[in-house]
């Protein structure tokens, strides 16, 4: 599915956003159950179904997804839950997320066959029916003139759909589970998808790859917004690709300003975290990989890529750099400026809402928004960036640190940082993007055969700005940034920042 488009879909993921934002902001105590309750019935009113077969299911539906807004789980589905179930527990600014991230709501998915192919009205009945000849299990005979598959024979080898003259054969796969490059996307009995927890590594390419909505994350914005509104000193710390996120009138200064007149105390950009990382791996290549001391070194700003190792390859797990995420190396800068404020996230990540819950991590990190999410509160609160005209300097980090929002932009900052430090150092550079590639080059390092080189690696194909959370398209982003990397006023970190400790 294209992504950064406006489709149906997203303006009721971004409504669900909106009416809980504000809630949140507007409800008190005694009367926000009735609010949450009510939320259904204004995003789907009257008695007639937009999108489904029945105003019911998407109700339902509906009903799902604000829980899941509000960082509470699925309710089961043959007991009696009531909707705002849980709400005392989830109304704390304490609230961290609670595995699995990622949920299929079942009343929403469609049940896509999950491997099938199928002869399509395009087939002309040809007399060569080249087909029937290559299926191995002949599962492929001619009735009435025309091809026709028997799937209880067929063993899904494709051979037929490659020899059709006409391309009549289609092959109809899960779209959540073609996303998924560590195959979580399983069946429940009823044909169902569900996610494999012990496999999935929270990289919400499903769910943005779902066209009916079924797959979806839980939000910490419920909670977020109750913390400002009870007075809490609240800093932002934002990721290097928000660049565009969130219209072309969203320059950094008016992002900043906005934000401030949201209620947050202070605002930074996670650049400055990235600026910190690539000079202290930069360090760590020259003196460990470069001496043959390491064979090889994985970067560790994806969340999704260091689960992937830590999972799928644990005999390489101790060659991810040590270095604390950009996220989390921000963070702790902040905290040591405000010792006593909370730290809020803003990015285009998913996988990051599970790092921030980590045991070493939540200490630093207190929220984690998407630019979705972030975007249904500007909405909320009447924010509109072609309208605003407050503005406050933003200007934390160098070149370097920015790029971090592409796919190469780890590994690029480094080769700079090295460049610069490390003049008599040569660096063998690889960058690799999806899980599915990244599966293969963790192999190939295994086997031995990336020795010496610096490996990065994104979970989301495109790096950053194609993360589940974002609100562009991927191709407009990344040359938003590569804009931003280039008019920068610093390119590289100075190399003090290698020394800087932060544990």
């Amino acid at each position: 599915m294209e992504r950064g488009l406006l489709t149906p879909l997203k303006k009721l993921r971004r409504q669900v956003f909106v009416e809980v934002a504000r809630v949140a902001y507007e409800s008190d105590k005694s009367d926000i159950k009735d609010a949450i309750e009510s939320i259904p019935f204004k995003i789907t009113p009257g008695d007639k179904p937009l999108y489904r077969e029945s105003i019911w299911r998407e109700r339902a539906i509906c009903s799902e997804r604000v829980r899941l807004s509000m960082g509470l789980s699925l309710r089961p589905e043959d007991k009696p839950v009531h909707l705002t179930s849980g709400l005392r527990e989830s109304d704390i600014a304490d609230k961290y997320y609670e595995p699995p991230l990622m949920q299929v709501i079942p009343s929403a998915c469609a049940a896509c066959a999950p491997n099938l192919y199928r002869v399509t009205d395009n087939c002309r009945g040809c007399v060569a029916h080249p087909c029937t000849e290559v299926c191995p299990v002949k599962a492929v005979s001619i009735v009435n003139g025309k091809s026709v598959i028997d799937e209880e024979k067929c063993i899904k080898c494709g051979r037929c759909k490659s020899v059709c003259p006409y391309d009549a054969i289609a092959h109809h796969t899960r779209p959540c589970a073609e996303a998924c490059g560590v195959k979580a996307i399983e069946s429940d009995d009823l044909g169902r998808a569900k996610i494999n927890n012990e496999k999935c590594v929270s990289c919400g390419m499903c769910m943005v790859s779902c066209p009916f909505g079924a797959i979806a994350d839980k939000s910490q914005i419920f909670q977020l917004i109750r913390a400002i509104r009870r007075g809490d000193t609240i800093i932002a710390e934002v990721a290097p690709s928000y660049v565009g996120q969130f219209g072309e009138q969203a320059t950094p200064s008016k992002l900043k300003a906005a934000l401030l007149a949201m209620g947050f105390a202070d605002v930074f950009e996670v650049a400055l975290g990235a600026d910190m990382g690539a000079a202290q791996e930069a360090k760590h290549y020259a003196e460990s990989v470069a001496t043959g001391q390491q064979p090889f070194m994985l970067t560790s700003c994806c969340p999704s890529w260091a689960m992937l190792i830590r999972r799928y390859f644990p005999e390489s797990a101790d060659k991810i750099s040590n270095t604390l995420t950009p996220m989390v190396a921000t963070a702790r800068t902040i905290k040591q400026k405000y010792p006593d404020a909370r730290v809020v996230f803003i990015g285009p990540c998913a996988a990051k809402k599970l790092e921030a819950s980590r045991r070493t991590v939540r200490s630093d990190v207190d929220f984690v928004i998407t630019f979705e999410e972030l975007s249904a509160m500007f909405e909320a609160k009447g924010i509109d960036f072609t309208t605003f005209d407050k503005s406050a300097e933003m200007n934390d980090a160098t070149g370097a640190g920015r790029g971090y929002a592409v796919a190469g932009g780890v590994a690029g900052a480094i080769q700079k940082c090295l460049t610069e430090y490390y003049p008599e150092v040569s660096v063998c550079i690889e960058h690799v993007e999806g899980l599915e590639d990244c599966r293969k080059m963790l192999l190939l390092a295994k086997m031995g055969r990336k020795n010496g080189c610096l490996i990065e690696g994104m979970g989301c194909p495109g790096g950053c700005v194609a993360g589940a959370g974002t609100n562009i398209p991927v191709q407009k982003a990344a040359a938003l940034v590569k804009k931003t990397v280039d008019t920068s006023a610093a390119q590289v970190p100075p190399k003090e920042l290698a020394e800087i400790k932060l544990d």
